[in-house]
């Protein structure tokens, strides 16, 4: 369901992504830090969308990331769909072409992916998108893939820092609550197919359902909507990632940030990308935090509990999940969302 309360104004009307040099929220000087900060949050605030360079992650860890990466998808189908998503414990796995479906699109998404999660070996911590990992049995994936995971990972926890202080926070406002976040690397592979129509979605248009998203592209084909509803496309930079402000963000900013709706549209090319999602603890209390809520600023959003959020959006647009909750299998967290309720277009609009 949308939010009862009024809805965000938007984005400017960009037309290209700001770039932001990052590499500041990693010195020692506090001053320097803020300083970056401020950069950052006004490129979260105005685009919802942009690149960072500076970021510290090693080109050797994203080189042989991406080599495996590529050869894992180019096995079978047979030899993939043995770790099929539907096998494991903590929504980890293959997902096959067709599996994901945004917003009850009447034509599947042109993609396939295998995704990775926070690799959490504590059975009493368990939760419906925190456990064990699946790893498939092709040699050296496990190490190359973690070694990225990691590396992206702690550049995730630079930007907690940096939106942190830009909000007006405490540095470690967000960091304190990252022991053991249900945050997702997903590789995803868009085949390039010359006969697919030209307005095919390779995925359709969404936000991003955790805090923000750390994205590495290999090709272009993304698109963002701006202020005036407009989509942009979003070019390759060398050497940079791409990040945008995603639903539990908008919620904790109470609106200052808001998540971007965005799109893959067909590809030219065969096209491989790799978004890390961005979250905090599984059963944090996720809601416009006190310091940001005012007279003038009264709270928008109600109360989400940030794992259970994150189930419930995953839970209406995964095949395997749909058919357990039409068993009764599975119940979806009480108070969740429907699909699309945060963003630019929050209530649904398209």
């Amino acid at each position: 369901m949308p939010a009862t309360t009024p809805a965000p104004t938007g984005h400017s009307a960009f037309q290209s992504l700001p770039v932001v040099d990052v590499s500041g929220l990693r010195s020692p000087d506090a001053e320097v830090r803020r300083d970056s900060a401020e950069i950052l949050g006004q490129a979260a605030r105005e685009a919802g969308f942009l690149y960072i360079t500076g970021h510290g992650v090693p080109t050797p860890v994203i080189d042989r990331f991406r080599s495996r990466i590529r050869e894992y998808f180019e096995q079978s189908v047979e030899k993939k769909m043995r770790h099929y998503i539907g096998y494991s414990q903590n929504h980890s796995g293959y997902v096959p072409e067709g599996e994901e479906q945004f917003y009850g699109a009447a034509t599947p998404d042109r993609k396939e992916a295998y995704d990775v999660n926070f690799d959490m070996l504590e059975p009493e911590h368990a939760r419906p998108m925190l456990g064990p990992n699946q790893w498939p049995d092709l040699p050296g994936f496990k190490t190359d893939v973690k070694a990225y995971y990691d590396e992206v990972f702690d550049l995730g926890k630079q930007l907690f820092r940096g939106f942190a202080l830009a909000l007006g926070l405490a540095e470690d406002s967000f960091t304190q609550l990252l022991k053991r976040p249900p945050s997702q690397l997903r590789l995803i592979h868009y085949p390039f197919n010359p006969d697919i129509k030209t307005d095919a979605p390779g995925l359709g248009a969404h936000t991003d359902y955790e805090c923000f998203t750390i994205l590495l592209p290999t090709a272009p084909g993304l698109e963002v909507m701006n202020g005036a509803r407009e989509w942009i496309d979003v070019p390759m930079v060398e050497d940079a990632f791409v990040i945008n402000i995603g639903d539990m963000m908008e919620i904790l900013s109470n609106g200052r940030f808001i998540a971007t709706s965005h799109r893959v549209r067909k590809v030219a090319e065969e096209r491989y990308s790799f978004p890390m999602f961005c979250n905090l603890d599984y059963d944090v209390r996720i809601e416009p935090l006190p310091q940001l809520v005012s007279k003038d600023h009264p709270a928008r959003y109600e109360a989400q509990i940030c794992g259970e959020h994150l189930f419930a959006q995953t839970a209406q647009t995964f095949q395997y999940l749909k058919k357990h909750l039409d068993s009764g299998e599975l119940q979806l967290p009480e108070g969740s969302r429907g699909l699309y309720s945060f963003g630019r277009d929050a209530g649904g609009q398209q």
